[in-house]
């Protein structure tokens, strides 16, 4: 069986009232709705290597078909937001001069519009966290540690028993980061220590209040993502009408349970884009 079409038009059906609310705000209203998506997961295939990771290659085509008839376009990640803008090829894509990148869950803004990365001071918890890490890890052979300037990363997808390896780190992980200040961020075969005090939700909210939206669709895949799917929560307890989406996956349980909308991966997500974008004038 070949790969699923990501040229497909068919537009999927929401399986809740709410998600189909959400699309049919989209729909009616394009110009008023603001369609923010992860990246790794979402619009990135997950890798063992994260450094390799590069956007679907149908991502960035669907994202200039359908940004110029939306009223914004985001990518909330954990990462930072340069490398999110490097590994999916957002810089210079015609049609995607309004795009923002908001990297280390919102601490940090890539606007296409000026090119120009505004980011905080380090937390100095961040520093102390990364000296004490390779000790720590000597018990557990196969993870390892990603530096993400203001955050760092344990990968245990590498290790011979990956899920044994994240819970056995989980603990001393959580217990090092109390210590300095920080937070453990779980994923996919992934515990993230950063400072608190900012998550996807609260960056989607504010970039979702700052445009003035009246809809929103967001896409995620992982644990990260939860915090952007109880803000699309909230926005519709107060009567926005918000479309949640699950880049399908099978380490995720809780996403998919949530999800209006469940697609198969970083291909169901071009799919999707690219059939919204055929809908709308």
């Amino acid at each position: 069986m070949g790969s699923p079409d990501t040229h497909s038009t068919d537009l999927p059906e929401p399986v809740t009232p709410q998600g189909c609310d959400g699309l049919d705000a989209l729909l009616a209203r394009p110009r008023d709705a603001v369609i923010a998506l992860d990246f790794d997961g979402t619009l990135a295939p997950i890798v063992a290597d994260p450094e390799q990771a590069r956007a679907h290659p149908g991502a960035v085509p669907a994202l200039t078909e359908l940004a110029p008839k939306v009223a914004a376009v985001a990518v909330i990640t954990g990462r930072p937001a340069e490398v999110a803008v490097r590994h999916g090829g957002f810089a210079g894509a015609p049609g995607l001069d309004h795009l923002v990148v908001l990297g280390h869950y919102g601490a940090e803004r890539w606007d296409a519009a000026t090119g120009e990365v505004t980011t905080p001071d380090p937390h100095p918890g961040v520093a102390a966290a990364r000296a004490a890490l390779p000790q720590l890890l000597t018990a557990v052979e196969g993870a390892w540690i990603e530096d993400k300037g203001h955050a760092v990363a344990v990968h245990t997808r590498r290790a011979a028993d990956p899920q044994g390896a994240f819970e056995a780190l989980r603990a001393p992980l959580t217990d090092l980061a109390g210590r300095n200040g920080l937070i453990v961020e779980p994923g996919r075969m992934v515990l993230e220590l950063r400072p608190p005090g900012m998550d996807k939700g609260l960056a989607l909210e504010r970039y979702f209040r700052e445009i003035r939206a009246e809809s929103v669709l967001y896409a995620g895949d992982d644990l990260g993502d939860l915090p952007a799917y109880a803000a699309v929560d909230k926005l519709r307890a107060d009567g926005t009408p918000g479309l949640l989406v699950c880049s399908g996956s099978d380490e995720v349980t809780e996403l998919r349970r949530r999800a209006d909308l469940v697609v198969d991966g970083p291909e169901g997500v071009v799919r999707l884009l690219r059939a919204l974008a055929a809908q709308l004038l």
